[in-house]
């Protein structure tokens, strides 16, 4: 697993403020033989939806 840099904490800290939640800290993805790391997975949670 890749090591964090300086910024990791205020980035997440920052996406949480904004709605967001953490789904994966970090996110493994694996293709094939490769295993590869995204810094956060994160999704934004919608209170409500508008058609069309």
């Amino acid at each position: 697993m890749p090591a964090r840099d300086i910024y990791h904490d205020a980035v997440r800290r920052a996406l949480e403020k904004d709605g967001w939640t953490i789904t994966h800290d970090p996110l493994k993805l694996k293709l094939g033989r490769k295993d590869m790391y995204v810094d956060l997975g994160a999704e934004r949670l919608l209170a409500a939806e508008k058609r069309g």
